[in-house]
């Protein structure tokens, strides 16, 4: 009887000389997802330094309404003031008093209303930018900071650079590129492929006769082997036919969904032009109408001191000045709130590109 030790390690090596691009397609197709995907990265800071900012200047406004309150509250208070001074000289009677101490009342009820909703806003800053909400806040409220006055751009020139430089529309471009990469994968499908494949061996051997125990010598030799393959697959029962109907037919959604995206970006960016152009004409009217309105009520007031009005037309002018001081307020907001979209929309947030506004006019 024979005993047969036998040890036997093996090393085997394949590799694939030749398959007619399906190697490189799947490499462009894994590029062209991780490009996506850094888009999307790209889209997802511009929405959040977006929204951020959004938030801001919702503060800033409601900031603003409330320090215009306050100021509404002081003429108020004066109004008031102006009417019990007529009612104790006797050219005044009770009911303008009380007309006047209700506006005061109604102007007190605003002011709370404002400082709500001031410290609302503050609470969705801080949840917009990751803190943990709370009306705790401090912002550098730049209120003397320029306006933005004039477009940089032609609308044309806006919706080119749109074109150019939006995350979303890059990373829709990708999925293109990976699509035509899917095809020209299972387009190789249809091709041979050539491998090389090479092993080597090392085997021993000590045989030993059991009864009598006995030594026969020991076998220790190297093999190998080398061989170039050649893989083709004749039928496979429409596999092949079914995944590159599935990548060409992923790549017409893709197209697809990029002509959408485009339409919707021109659209974007034509509404954001519009809406910035009716900021800056609004902020001007805004600024003339607080400056008539300020005019109108202190000649009201005096008028009415000298007896020439009577209280209701003073409380009509403090009412017309209420309401262009919020107009002031809201459209000087919104002319920094549109020119912050007008560089999201353009995907020129938190880039260095050429701003879309100055604060230079034309």
């Amino acid at each position: 009887m024979v005993d047969l030790p036998l040890v036997q390690p093996q090393l085997e090596l394949q590799y694939l000389i030749l398959d007619f691009g399906g190697r490189n397609a799947r490499v462009d197709a894994a590029k062209a997802e991780a490009l996506a995907a850094g888009a999307q990265f790209i889209k997802t800071n511009q929405d959040v330094a977006f929204a951020i900012s959004n938030a801001y200047y919702s503060l800033l406004i409601a900031e603003e309404r409330l320090q215009a309150a306050k100021e509404t509250l002081k003429t108020a208070q004066t109004t008031q003031d102006a009417a019990e001074a007529r009612l104790a000289n006797g050219r005044a009677t009770l009911p303008d008093v009380l007309n006047a101490r209700a506006e005061t009342a109604q102007t007190n009820f605003d002011l709370e209303q404002a400082d709500g909703q001031e410290k609302i806003a503050r609470v969705a800053l801080t949840e917009e930018i990751g803190v943990e909400p709370s009306p705790d806040i401090s912002i550098d409220a730049k209120r003397n900071e320029p306006l933005p006055k004039a477009l940089t751009l032609t609308i044309d020139q806006l919706i080119e650079r749109a074109f150019v430089d939006r995350p979303d529309l890059m990373a829709q471009m990708q999925q293109i590129r990976r699509a035509d990469d899917e095809i020209r994968n299972a387009d190789s499908a249809y091709k041979p492929k050539v491998t090389l494949s090479a092993n080597v061996a090392q085997t021993s051997v000590w045989p030993r006769e059991v009864r009598p125990p006995a030594e026969l010598g020991n076998i220790n030799t190297r093999t190998w082997a080398a061989a170039v393959n050649v893989e083709w697959t004749i039928f496979d029962g429409g596999a092949r036919r079914s995944r590159k109907e599935l990548a060409q037919s992923g790549k017409r959604q893709a197209t697809e969904e990029l002509r959408d995206q485009r339409d919707k970006v021109q659209r974007e960016v034509w509404s954001s032009y519009i809406a910035f152009r009716t900021a800056l004409r609004q902020e001007e009217a805004a600024v003339a109408l607080l400056s008539a309105a300020e005019t109108s009520y202190s000649a009201s007031l005096d008028a009415y001191n000298f007896g020439v009005k009577n209280l209701v037309d003073v409380v009509t002018a403090e009412k017309q000045l209420a309401l262009a001081r919020l107009s002031s307020v809201s459209a000087r907001s919104r002319v920094f709130t549109e020119a912050v979209r007008l560089e999201s929309v353009t995907g020129n947030l938190l880039r260095n590109l050429r701003s879309a506004t100055t604060t230079q006019g034309n």
